[in-house]
């Protein structure tokens, strides 16, 4: 099934460290005055999603679902981003739940869709793989249980 919607481009984007340093260094120099800005705390918990590294996403994620209870206009992007870091972390109930979430608000929202589009296709892909190790240790066991009767019989 092909569709003409967007592709959710921040799937397979990266920032470098050089740039996720960026992000950082200005979200610390902003505490340690006493409070980092929302866009700032926004833009580095962006930045962390979009890293390559799993403990960068789930520290993203963490920061963005600060952000979403705390300032009620940033929520429809905010839900997106958490949507998108479980999708990378492949906690894809997670993923599947903020980007129903966003959609119900928005349905018309063509980057989640697309989104939603990919994470259905992991968990298809997922339960397609669940199925055959299921299906092949089955198989194993039953070759397992057949050899345990004939060895018996001898």
């Amino acid at each position: 099934m092909t569709t003409d919607l967007p592709y959710a481009a921040d799937v397979e984007d990266s920032l470098t460290y050089d740039e996720l340093e960026v992000l950082r260094l200005q979200y610390e120099r902003e505490l340690t005055q006493g409070h980092a800005s929302v866009q700032t705390k926004f833009n580095y918990a962006w930045g962390l999603i979009k890293a390559p590294e799993r403990d960068h996403q789930a520290k993203g994620v963490k920061l963005m679902q600060e952000i979403y209870k705390a300032e009620a206009l940033r929520r429809r992007e905010c839900l997106y981003y958490i949507a998108l870091g479980f999708y990378k972390m492949q906690e894809y109930s997670e993923a599947q739940r903020y980007v129903e979430l966003l959609l119900s608000k928005e349905p018309r929202n063509l980057q989640a869709q697309s989104l939603k589009e990919l994470i259905d296709k992991a968990v298809t892909k997922d339960g397609y793989i669940g199925m055959a190790l299921v299906g092949g240790a089955a198989a194993i066991g039953t070759l397992l249980i057949a050899s345990l009767v004939r060895n018996g019989r001898r």
